[in-house]
């Protein structure tokens, strides 16, 4: 099976079951002109973290490496009208442009951006979240991953992103600290008696990756 089949499914599922409205469309392309990396999920990765955020009826969302908004919009989409999305982003560009992104969709007063390094943002969170989101410098994954689980509730829902890396997790040996991060993530998911956790591969239009989603149950 090629990349190619790969991506045209997704786009049959995008124009299916997804449907980006012009707000999330504008998301996409205004990042990438705006210099941003291409890296941001894909449209059918975000309405299912829409839906997840849905499943748990969330009403307080964390989110770890906002990039240009593009999955904040889709989850920040699933909360009440009194809820409230955290994200955390590290660099200022990106911010800057997530946060015209999210004015736009007019999701600006549900969202709040801080600017900055996760690892140190987070000790100033007060929780539960409902459901947080990984999607940062995969090297951290383990400290992003336990800051998570303290500031989640029972029932409270644990996605990290990006677990897979074209099969490059499999290798223990690797130099890459970016593999590593992610084998020592799973390896505490394993350990904590407090999550119930698997992970799922993926192919499409990302390529081959995958997602791991912890239940938080302690």
């Amino acid at each position: 099976m090629s990349e190619t089949l790969w991506r045209d499914v997704d786009s049959y599922f995008d124009e299916v079951l997804v449907a980006e409205d012009e707000a999330l469309v504008a998301a996409r392309d205004n990042s990438r002109a705006a210099g941003l990396p291409d890296i941001a999920v894909a449209p059918n990765q975000g309405k299912l973290l829409h839906l997840l955020a849905r499943t748990v009826k969330a009403r307080r969302i964390l989110e770890v490496g906002t990039l240009g908004g593009y999955s904040t919009i889709w989850m920040a989409r699933a909360l009440p009208q009194d809820g409230e999305l955290i994200t955390l982003e590290h660099n200022p560009h990106h911010a800057e442009v997530a946060r015209a992104n999210f004015a736009r969709a007019g999701l600006a007063s549900k969202i709040q951006v801080i600017v900055g390094p996760a690892i140190e943002a987070l000790p100033s969170l007060s929780g539960p979240f409902d459901l947080s989101f990984i999607d940062a410098d995969k090297r951290s994954n383990p400290d992003y991953f336990r800051w998570a689980l303290k500031l989640s509730r029972r029932g409270s829902l644990i996605v990290i992103d990006n677990v897979v890396r074209g099969g490059r997790v499999l290798d223990g040996a690797s130099s890459d600290p970016d593999v590593q991060g992610i084998r020592r993530c799973y390896e505490a998911l394993a350990a904590e008696p407090r999550v119930v956790a698997t992970a799922i591969q993926t192919v499409g239009i990302k390529g081959h990756d995958g997602l791991a989603i912890a239940l938080v149950v302690g």
